[in-house]
């Protein structure tokens, strides 16, 4: 058994649960002493207001719309305190003062995207698992929110303030950024309020980060820092482009900014919203495909001069694929005119995709071309364990998170399991990630049902609880 790979190997900073306000004054207090200086200053000029008859280039007049439309968003979660001495009736006479549960706050930014009706766009990660959620609007006001929904696997969350007099940002297409684009990032970075920072697109369809759930990002050298989560990436005409998420570095977030931002594009968020809206989750399309990495001697077999692609290992029954007439056996090097290099490619372009969409799709069949296009169906959220197997009775399965995905781990999850049931009798809980089973293999929740068809003799999964790996024989 090999132990669960490190989900993040490389540090992720701007991102994940937000900037503890407290911490603020480490940083602050950090100063070097500056030494006398008996040169006189000079007078620092005001700058002209126009150089050869034209206006001087400002963001000013921009930031004056958008701005209004950042909020600051303020969580806190109450965690119990998990101490034994607690449970000893003794020392709670002696110290009942000593308090058993302790409140996390965490700071990070939202965008208004809706004025009339208050809704606000955030990260997942901001408010995940927070009690109470409070924003606090540029003009001082702050108010208690309301959650809509959220998306863990690309990282949206959708909350409403009861507020009026609200400043909305227009929702731009980010299907037209350029690399170079000038672009201005605006949060609640390390809790300094409405802080802007400028930079330029530096790549779009960023993907392949570990650790991260489905990605298509827009990276940008505007600085982006812990708090600016949830924050806006705006265009010069004051158009939402893109929801700020996280800066990439691998020396950590204490090493600074470095340059390399990431950013949700607009119209990726738009479509988890309009999700959101209509139904509180989000409910993707899928090919219906098991799909595997090329080898060089893989290649070189099927009579393809490279190693790039996705090798179609399994083609589901009654799936979009198996409709399309894809075979196990073909590669997809593009879907949707995008470059497919790896299996993890094709998932990740296949997650992104609502349900009904038609990807087209060029493949090679025995080192020919060939072009397919397959309507991707709605793929089941959950499975209940009593549909695939009596041993599995009180159990309910799930597919996994993307980040675990993109950390390189296939299979599916336990999201509960009853008390007193079946499956929890043989020592199955919530939370465990099921790898492999003597039922045959599986990469997701679709394939993990199908293999079900016929049910075997004996059932034995290979788990993983938290880090320690186990094995289970189902009764």
């Amino acid at each position: 058994m090999r132990p669960l790979p490190t989900l993040l190997t490389l540090a992720l900073a701007a991102a994940f649960g937000g900037f503890v306000a407290s911490a603020i004054n480490v940083h602050l207090d950090n100063r070097a002493e500056a030494a006398p200086v008996s040169l006189a200053i000079p007078a620092t000029a005001a700058l002209p207001a126009s150089v050869a008859g034209q206006a001087v280039p400002s963001l000013a007049p921009m930031l004056d719309r958008a701005m209004p439309a950042v909020v600051s968003v303020n969580t806190k979660q109450v965690v119990r305190v998990r101490n034994p001495y607690f449970n000893d009736p003794f020392f709670r006479r002696l110290f009942p003062e000593v308090p058993q549960e302790r409140i996390n706050e965490s700071l990070g930014s939202g965008v208004i995207i809706d004025a009339s009706a208050g809704l606000v766009l955030t990260n997942h990660h901001v408010i995940d698992n927070a009690d109470d959620v409070q924003v606090t609007l540029a003009d001082g006001r702050t108010v208690k929110a309301e959650f809509i929904g959220s998306d863990r696997d690309t990282d949206i969350a959708l909350i409403r303030i009861p507020a009026d007099k609200l400043t909305a940002l227009p929702l731009g297409n980010s299907d037209q950024l350029r690399v170079g684009d000038f672009v201005v990032a605006i949060g609640n970075p390390f809790g300094f309020s409405q802080t802007v920072t400028s930079g330029i697109v530096s790549a779009v369809g960023r993907s392949g980060i570990r650790g991260l759930g489905y990605q298509n990002f827009i990276q940008t050298d505007a600085s982006i820092n812990p708090g600016n989560s949830g924050g806006a990436l705006v265009n010069l005409q004051g158009q939402l482009v893109g929801i700020n998420t996280a800066s990439f570095n691998p020396q950590g977030s204490m090493a600074g900014n470095i340059g390399l931002g990431l950013a949700i594009p607009s119209n990726l968020a738009r479509d988890v919203v309009d999700q959101l809206v209509k139904h509180g989750v989000v409910v993707r399309g899928t090919l219906g495909v098991e799909a595997q990495n090329l080898t060089q001697q893989i290649a070189q077999g099927l009579g393809l001069s490279e190693a790039r692609g996705a090798l179609v290992t399994r083609v589901l029954a009654g799936s979009g694929a198996a409709a399309a007439g894809l075979r196990p056996g073909d590669v997809v090097v593009s879907a949707n005119g995008q470059r497919v290099d790896s299996a993890q490619a094709l998932h990740n372009i296949e997650g992104l995709q609502p349900v009904g969409s038609v990807l087209s799709l060029d493949i090679r069949r025995d080192g020919k071309p060939l072009q397919l296009k397959a309507t991707l169906k709605e793929q089941a959220r959950a499975v209940s364990g009593d549909a695939l197997d009596p041993r599995l009775t009180g159990a309910t399965f799930i597919d996994l998170p993307e980040s675990l995905r993109q950390a390189g781990i296939s299979g599916v999850q336990v999201s509960e399991v009853k008390r007193g049931s079946r499956a929890a009798t043989s020592g199955l809980a919530a939370g465990d990630v099921i790898m492999e089973a003597s039922v045959g293999e599986f990469a997701d929740l679709a394939s993990w049902r199908a293999n079900f068809q016929q049910r075997p003799p004996q059932l034995v999964l290979r788990i993983m609880r938290g880090n320690t790996p186990g094995v289970l024989v189902m009764r």
